[in-house]
């Protein structure tokens, strides 16, 4: 692969046969059936905080939830929210926008290139030298698709890019920062939970491949459904590359009792993956997490932090801010391996007083109505 390094058309060409093998995977019966446990989550995670705030609940359209509090009413549909503008939401979604924003205020990021296939030589002089790891991801959310970690060579990189290429034709090659990943989700400005978020595993049997270990694990996600993970695990070139710093493969046999971790991209991961860690994270990190989601504009906000050591800040650390997620997954945050935290229900109340305020008569400051003047206007 690395004598087709200059080659875009070539690259382009392998991207869309990879981009076809994963509209087909997306299609499975499987891959659809988890898609059904995921919805059922998050139906479930809102009614519930309907019913603990006294509000009804009314299903208008597959998974779009019309929920009402006296004369408040707010849509909800999985993550998607009225929280954030679509503008706000577009900012966040690109990551080298986000981090112009993040870097004008002073926060510690990975150092990081956009490219395309078209120039991926910048990208090759870019990691060219580095004793380092690397990322290569999309450019703009894919929510951990198309990640590959663990890149070293010019190799590695044309593979990575490749892959990221099937979701995506704006890239990104960032340093790869030694640490765990804590979620932190942010409620205008405010903390509601942390989670230390760990790579998927399995567990070894002394006599299943990680092939059929990994096939094991996701038959029994499909049985316990959202309870046990949200996605199924996928082996794609960032598994692959987990596994070879491992001195291990697919075919490879594990021990009886063995704990792997799979990949080191942790979208995949499951309940016993993510451990709660409000209680671990210091002040200063929890305020650089909210000057992060400040910084793109956004109310509601996932961020993900690597850090060694999140009782330090991170500049004491070398820890960064990785992304700041405006439509953050909640799943992390009821599934805990020690437990959960129902974060559906500040949100929802959240949400409820806004849309209850803005039934309010707002006026401008000259004292008339604002829609007074705007039907004048017109």
């Amino acid at each position: 692969m690395a004598s087709l390094a200059y080659q875009p058309l070539i690259l382009e060409l392998l991207a869309r046969v990879a981009r076809a093998r994963d509209w087909f995977r997306e299609r499975h019966p499987d891959a659809r059936r988890a898609g059904e446990h995921r919805s059922g989550f998050y139906a479930d995670a809102w009614r519930d905080a309907a019913a603990h705030l006294g509000a009804s609940v009314e299903l208008l359209n597959n998974d779009v939830l019309e929920i009402r509090h006296g004369s408040a009413c707010t849509r909800v549909r999985q993550t998607i929210t009225a929280a954030d503008d679509p503008v706000t939401l577009a900012i966040a979604g690109n990551k080298p926008l986000a981090y112009r924003l993040l870097a004008r205020q002073g926060l510690h990021l990975p150092r990081y290139l956009e490219f395309t296939l078209g120039d991926i030589s910048q990208a090759v002089d870019f990691i060219a030298g580095s004793r380092m790891e690397w990322v290569v991801k999309p450019a703009n959310g894919a929510a951990g698709r198309g990640v590959t970690t663990g890149v070293r060579s010019r190799s590695d990189l044309i593979r990575a890019a490749v892959a990221a290429a099937a979701y995506e034709p704006h890239l990104l090659v960032e340093q790869q920062i030694e640490g765990d990943v804590y979620r932190l989700l942010y409620l205008d400005g405010l903390l509601l939970d942390a989670v230390l978020r760990k790579g998927p595993t399995i567990t070894g049997d002394g006599r299943s491949t990680i092939g059929q270990l990994v096939e094991s694990e996701n038959r029994a996600r499909l049985a316990d459904g959202a309870k046990r993970a949200q996605v199924l695990l996928s082996v794609d070139l960032d598994m692959r590359r987990t596994l070879e710093r491992q001195g291990l493969s697919p075919s490879s046999v594990p021990t009886k009792g063995a704990r792997l971790t799979v990949k080191t991209v942790i979208n995949e991961n499951s309940t016993a993956d993510n451990l709660p860690a409000a209680t671990l994270v210091c002040k200063s990190v929890v305020e650089e997490g909210a000057a992060a989601a400040a910084a793109v504009g956004a109310r509601l906000a996932g961020v993900d932090i690597v850090t060694r050591d999140p009782r330090v800040s991170l500049a004491a650390s070398g820890g960064v801010i990785l992304e700041v997620n405006t439509t953050p997954g909640y799943h992390y945050h009821y599934h805990q391996r020690d437990g959960g935290v129902p974060v559906a229900i500040p949100v929802l109340a959240w949400l409820l007083r806004r849309e209850a305020a803005a039934e309010q008569p707002s006026r401008n400051p000259l004292g008339a109505r604002q829609d007074d003047c705007l039907l004048r206007a017109g």
